[in-house]
């Protein structure tokens, strides 16, 4: 499996041989660095975690700088593999483990929007806007919670305002569009969750 953890910087296109443009997003690589290999006989399952971008080594605990071996990464991430033999210790993963036509999964954590009402959070309609309504354009309406509808009390699962974004979303079946070995990104089809700077991963499907 090739995986891959970078950080979204933004949406161009790109123009094909026929004039079509193809919306993308593009995806900084680090590169990633090996930082621990594991394998069936010592941890029962095979994989490899990788670390994305430094920082001070002040801002992390004992343990976890042991681990690391005195390397202080702001992000780690584990990604299962076939085969966790193909990689090294400290080795460095960049962007040309994928190639322009690849079909990857991508994952991120979408923008957090604070607490929302239901119009914008699950699309309501809202009230009326004439015959007399005052002040019930963005209300919910009724939540039934009468004694015919689950016996006086708010019904679990209940679409009401709340919090809304920061939640963790995977697009599928985005086809890798252009690969730039020399700075280190790749370009996949269409839009991606996440803010620009924002952490994603992508694996192939």
């Amino acid at each position: 499996m090739k995986f891959f953890l970078g950080r979204k910087k933004g949406m161009t296109q790109i123009f094909t041989d026929d004039n079509r443009a193809i919306p993308g997003t593009i995806l900084s690589a680090g590169p990633l660095t090996v930082t621990q290999v594991k394998n069936v006989d010592t941890d029962g399952y095979s994989a490899v975690q990788v670390g994305i971008d430094t920082q001070k080594e002040s801002r992390l605990s004992k343990a976890v700088l042991g681990h690391l071996k005195g390397k202080a990464f702001k992000a780690l991430k584990e990604f299962r593999v076939e085969n966790s033999g193909d990689f090294t210790l400290g080795g460095e993963i960049k962007a040309d483990v994928f190639a322009v036509g690849d079909i990857v999964d991508v994952s991120g954590t979408t923008k957090g929007r604070g607490f929302a009402g239901v119009v914008k959070r699950h699309g309501f309609h809202g009230g009326p806007r004439s015959h007399g309504q005052k002040h019930s354009e963005r209300e919910p309406g009724s939540i039934g919670g009468g004694p015919g509808r689950a016996g006086g009390r708010v019904a679990p699962g209940m679409r009401m305002a709340g919090r809304m974004g920061s939640d963790r979303v995977t697009v599928q079946n985005l086809t890798v569009i252009a690969v730039n070995t020399e700075t280190n990104e790749i370009i996949v089809s269409g839009a991606v969750p996440g803010a620009r700077g924002s952490l994603v991963e992508v694996v192939s499907a």
